[in-house]
């Protein structure tokens, strides 16, 4: 058995494939920090994304949403000329518009997970993919997805980064059948 093809060029990469790629995340903090991450990658490699995930983390509060939406025109300043994240000014500013959407679908729903898992009716779709050129890059669960969080005044939420975001949060296994991981995450 081999691992999924993308995770075997860059250790970061196979290090993310092995221990989170596809497991079920339910913490909020956590879907938060994924949904802006997925964002952020968009026209860029999810390596890029990895390499710059720490510098991310510190700049952006540790992905607490609270203080990510109170982020002023400084604080926006500031980010575009940090070196360790993504210094895209459309990016940064959906970050924090990102946080205020989060918070207000917590306010609504009771939770962000709650939310965003009822997608999938609450549970990882298994799917049974046997090569890499079988797995899609959207679904008619991820143009809801986008649709529905673009309502909701979500950036960066595109069908394509949707379904990215599923995959990376767990609610769809995406591991290549020969993988070790498939039954693991499935």
């Amino acid at each position: 058995m081999s691992k999924c093809p993308w995770a075997q060029a860059h250790p970061l990469e196979e290090h993310y494939h092995d221990t989170e790629w596809g497991v079920p995340v339910h913490n909020e903090r956590l879907l938060f920090e994924m949904l802006i991450l997925e964002g952020a990658q968009a026209g860029l490699s999810w390596l890029t994304v990895l390499k710059k995930r720490e510098g991310y983390r510190r700049a952006f509060a540790d992905f607490d949403a609270h203080k990510i939406a109170c982020f002023s025109e400084a604080d926006q300043e500031i980010l575009r000329h940090n070196p360790d994240i993504i210094r895209n000014k459309l990016k940064i500013k959906a970050a924090i518009s990102n946080a205020q959407a989060f918070l207000a679908i917590q306010a609504q729903f009771g939770s962000f997970d709650h939310y965003i898992w009822q997608f999938v009716g609450g549970e990882t779709v298994n799917n049974a993919w046997q090569t890499m050129q079988d797995v899609p890059t959207r679904t008619p669960e991820s143009d809801l997805m986008s649709k529905t969080l673009k309502k909701a005044g979500f950036k960066f939420v595109g069908t394509t980064i949707c379904y990215a975001y599923m995959q990376a949060v767990g609610m769809v296994n995406d591991h290549l059948l020969s993988c070790p991981y498939y039954e693991l995450k499935g």
